[in-house]
């Protein structure tokens, strides 16, 4: 009766592409165009149909990960973009459509992340062995998207960009006491202290980035230019001149948007400049992917940039700047996975085979989610007041720049 149904599904969602598939009773059967070459897939569980057909988005990723679903010559990029692009041209099959409204009706309580949850959920996460991130990300463990200015950028080039772009935004002095919420590995604190001179406070709830950031600001004697905090951005106190947030908007949930954004406004000097730089879908409120929400970033949900206007606007804070990074973050993620997969032995030593084939289809689908999916990158820029910021753009190639040669030269 599920291998039925389930066949019967296929048989209507699979559309554009082919696949093959070989059922756990034996017998196969192939969907979609018949001269396109088919991905070939085994469910090797008897109650995979059944499973599938109840929770298709949570249950095809956790049967990758247990082995129970295979796929000829691994090839999984293959497989999640066949089921991505056949289902972003048939949103409202009406079994997907019921399970999108009851994750969109349910959305607020998994992302009600007060603090006890939040530690949770970023140890969750971040609290993995260091060795595991630096087995992809670049030198200075930069763990959000890179910004290629050119084809040829490489991983490293292009984080390089992001902070010198996020330094511009900022308009940086010497001076200034900078906020960095979710300070991650420490790198863009001690960019900025280093390269700028500014006094920077890093706050993160992960112990494990934590203790690094502070060897980092140690070991490059910036230890008192830059102090690393292990606590909840909320419960920072003093005002700053500048205040910037990095890949860490995702994991403040929408029930506390109000919360952070009055939180950043408090915090801000009256003539200050705050960036928040955060994932974030063009399609308009939606909920997390649940196997995303359950085995990767807990609590974690990617903004409309509706959802996030509308906190901003009674937060006392204006938006002075917004700029959409389109694809950019589909090459970061596939420098990342290239890098993964080149050290996969190196993985399967600090963590077991299902570890690995989780992490991987991590690293694949968001891949996908931003090459096929909606998904972007916001950069907001936000102040007190309208002219705390220039009014035209040309600071971002000029003003900055020459902040920070003075200040090298005179190191």
């Amino acid at each position: 009766m599920w291998i039925r149904a389930l066949s019967s599904l296929l048989s209507k969602f699979v559309q554009h592409g082919s696949i093959n598939v070989s059922f756990p009773n034996g017998k196969e059967r192939r969907y979609g165009e018949p001269s396109a070459e088919p991905i070939r897939v085994h469910l090797s569980e008897p109650s995979l149909p059944r499973r599938i057909l109840l929770n298709p988005e949570l249950i095809l990723g956790e049967a990758y990960m247990d082995g129970t679903l295979t796929i000829e010559n691994d090839d999984l990029y293959g497989f999640l973009e066949l089921l991505i692009v056949n289902l972003k041209n048939q949103p409202n099959l009406l079994h997907y459509r019921w399970l999108a409204i009851f994750r969109v009706a349910t959305r607020w309580f998994a992302q009600l992340n007060r603090i006890k949850k939040a530690h949770k959920n970023v140890a969750h996460h971040y609290d993995l062995s260091g060795e595991l991130y630096d087995l992809f990300l670049d030198a200075d463990r930069q763990y959000s998207c890179a910004y290629y200015e050119s084809a040829g950028d490489t991983l490293e080039t292009a984080q390089e960009n992001k902070k010198s772009l996020i330094a511009k935004k900022l308009l940086l002095s010497p001076e200034h006491k900078i906020l960095d919420i979710g300070s991650g590995w420490g790198g863009l604190s001690l960019f900025l202290a280093r390269s700028f001179g500014a006094k920077v406070t890093g706050v993160t709830l992960s112990q494990e980035q934590f203790n690094i950031s502070r060897a980092r600001a140690a070991n490059q004697r910036l230890d008192g230019d830059v102090q690393f905090l292990l606590q909840d951005y909320r419960d920072v106190t003093g005002q700053f001149d500048r205040i910037v947030s990095v890949g860490m908007f995702e994991h403040v949930g929408v029930p506390n948007y109000q919360e952070y954004f009055e939180t950043i406004s408090s915090r801000l000097k009256s003539d200050g400049v705050a960036l928040v730089h955060t994932i974030g879908r063009t399609d308009g409120p939606s909920a997390t992917n649940p196997w995303i929400a359950k085995h990767i970033f807990p609590g974690g949900y990617s903004p409309a940039l509706s959802e996030m206007m509308l906190a901003v606007e009674k937060s006392g804070l204006c938006v002075t700047d917004v700029e959409v990074w389109r694809l950019h973050y589909a090459q970061t993620l596939r420098d990342w996975r290239s890098r993964f997969e080149v050290n996969l032995d190196r993985a399967r030593q600090l963590y077991d085979d299902r570890f690995c084939r989780m992490w991987r289809f991590y690293l694949v689908v968001s891949e996908l989610a931003f090459e096929l999916n909606n998904h972007v990158v916001f950069q907001v820029q936000l102040a007190k007041k309208q002219d705390s910021v220039p009014l035209t753009r040309e600071y971002l190639a000029e003003k900055v720049a020459a902040t920070q040669n003075a200040h090298m030269s005179g190191a």
